[in-house]
């Protein structure tokens, strides 16, 4: 979602002429520390796999291997250098920690731009904090440019100590506090949230789940809040009914127990505002 904005930006603007390398996987949720002999993109490859059952969504985690890549092209051009866009959202943050241990040795040429706390002028000319890039306008990223800055020996040695131990914890869920600040949870986190807008009539899974993203403001994406629905199915906490296997329109969910509904009378109408596209 960040990407199209920035692609713009470049196409309008040649002094930010440059590739852009898109990291898809969102190293906020799901586990960060790897077994012995497994590599770290088949740990989250694996991850990915638990929460995307759909058969046509074949889930490969390549991030890695692509940021491999860009060390590479450093190691060959002296005249090459990184940036790295970060927003005030939680997988843009493990993003930068995450990425820091691999371009340490080019801090002089790693650059990275925080967009956190920065206002920004919307379509209206009216002031606003983005949360992520996707809702900033490319004339508005062209602006930012000039704030990149080169990543110090000291934030390597702090940020990179507060990764290892982020790692080591290894918990489900890493949110942001605010600035470069994460705190972590447990991957049952936002589950009596969700639980909250589920009731004892069936209901679309994707409804509660966009319902969940839009009141609440989860950061997780809602494959992962789809994900959840079936754990707590699982645990007897919901009710299931149809193809959970499929996509959050195949299934419904509702709280165990409660009146049966009359037949013939529908479950309540359901809210298609607000809904997103399956993402991560």
């Amino acid at each position: 979602m960040a990407a199209p904005p920035l692609l713009e930006a470049i196409s309008n603007e040649p002094e930010m002429a440059g590739e852009v390398v898109i990291l898809r996987d969102i190293l906020h949720v799901g586990p960060l520390k790897r077994a012995e002999g497994q590599s770290f993109s088949d740990m989250r490859t694996e991850f990915w796999q638990q929460v995307v059952t759909e058969d046509k969504n074949e889930v490969k985690v390549d991030d890695l291997e692509r940021l491999l890549q860009v060390v590479t092209q450093l190691n060959n051009n002296e005249d090459d250098v990184v940036w790295l866009w970060m927003a005030p959202w939680p997988a843009d943050v493990c993003a930068y920690y995450w990425a820091l241990q691999y371009l340490a040795k080019h801090l002089d040429r790693y650059y990275v731009l925080n967009l956190g706390g920065l206002p920004f002028l919307d379509e209206e000319g009216k002031v606003y904090y983005p949360q992520n890039m996707s809702e900033i306008l490319p004339k508005e990223l062209v602006k930012a440019r000039r704030l990149a800055r080169p990543v110090t020996p000291a934030e390597l040695e702090v940020d990179g100590e507060e990764w290892s131990n982020i790692v080591e914890e290894n918990s489900g869920l890493r949110l942001l506090e605010g600035g470069k600040k994460l705190y972590t949870k447990e991957r049952s986190f936002f589950d009596d949230q969700l639980l909250s807008f589920c009731s004892h009539q069936f209901q679309k899974a994707h409804r509660i789940v966009n319902q969940a993203m839009k009141k609440m403001n989860i950061p997780t994406g809602d494959l992962f809040l789809g994900w959840r629905l079936r754990k707590l199915a699982e645990q007897e906490m919901l009710l299931l009914e149809g193809d959970a296997n499929k996509t959050l329109r195949d299934f419904n969910v509702k709280l165990p127990g409660g009146a049966p509904v009359p037949e013939g009378q529908d479950t309540p109408m359901e809210d298609e505002s607000g809904e997103n596209e399956e993402t991560a």
